[in-house]
């Protein structure tokens, strides 16, 4: 990319950012939250003072703790609770996962995409995404992924929004061709959603390796090391999810899940094979618990 075209690109950003108006905005409390836990001061009663003014939220917390997903041996009747044996962290991605969820509304803009369908796709990327995560030794990369996986096509968004009918293009362009699809974004509108998802995430304040997942997953040889592992696993877990054709699958569709990808995970082909093959009934598990 020339910086002519990175520029013009940022540009193209910017201006979408500036008139998206309700999706630029996360609720206050999530924002909350997410500042309590990145700072090192914060305590579990800190997190907990700002959830229990949030009734919703504290449902859904709960909701989330007790179901499958967690798998925990007993009932969880108090989020000071949930807190105490999930940590911060885990509490803070259950708040953005409620959040982000209410932001996949909207009508259908053609066959191929919905709101509805890229929730669905996000949801399945989040699910093999953690699956994976678990398979590899690299230390501290279960924690945030299922997060990263959710918001990793957010750009998207953005394009539906502030660029229908380019965006409605790109998708009649790419539907049942060869065509790269972020090549077909940069063409038609100006930037790929990747640009936006970073624009967007920047914006929401978000974590730098959430934000790095998002802007760099389908190119995450492009990060550093300490940034590289959690967009490769989103990058091997929206491959999957587009080549079993999960809900939206055309921004990966054609693409290959390469040895050196999994090498650089240190997960085998057969531990893949085992993630995708569990995927349908993880995906069942987290979409009843989420909602949508």
């Amino acid at each position: 990319m020339t910086v002519d075209t990175a520029n013009n690109a940022k540009q193209v950003v910017d201006t979408a950012l500036a008139k998206i108006g309700d999706l630029a905005t996360l609720p206050e409390v999530t924002i909350k939250i997410i500042e309590i836990v990145e700072d090192a001061k914060s305590t579990a009663r800190d997190l907990h003072d700002v959830i229990k003014n949030d009734p919703a939220l504290s449902v859904k917390v709960l909701k989330v703790v007790n179901s499958a997903f967690y798998g925990l041996p007993g009932q969880v009747a108090s989020v000071d609770r949930a807190i105490i044996l999930l940590g911060l962290s885990a509490i803070k991605n259950i708040a953005i996962a409620a959040s982000i969820a209410r932001l996949f509304k909207g009508k259908r803009i053609s066959e191929e995409f919905s709101a509805s369908d890229l929730w669905r796709h996000s949801v399945a990327v989040a699910v093999a995404a953690r699956s994976l995560a678990k398979c590899s030794p690299h230390p501290g990369m279960t924690d945030e992924i299922f997060v990263a996986g959710l918001i990793h096509d957010i750009g998207t968004l953005v394009e539906r929004q502030t660029y229908p009918d380019e965006f409605a293009d790109v998708i009649n362009k790419c539907h049942g061709s060869d065509i790269n699809f972020l090549e077909c974004e940069r063409e038609l509108i100006g930037a790929d959603h990747q640009a936006f998802g970073v624009g967007l995430t920047t914006k929401w304040k978000f974590p730098r390796h959430l934000r790095a997942a998002v802007g760099f997953h389908h190119n995450p040889e492009s990060l550093s090391v300490e940034l590289r592992n959690m967009a490769t696993l989103i990058q091997v877990a929206d491959i999957m999810s587009c080549q079993e054709k999960v809900g939206f699958y055309l921004s990966a569709q054609g693409g290959e899940i390469t040895p050196a990808m999994l090498e650089s995970l240190a997960i085998t082909q057969e531990q893949c094979d085992e993630v995708r093959e569990g995927l349908p009934e993880q995906l069942a598990d987290a979409e009843a618990t989420l909602g949508g």
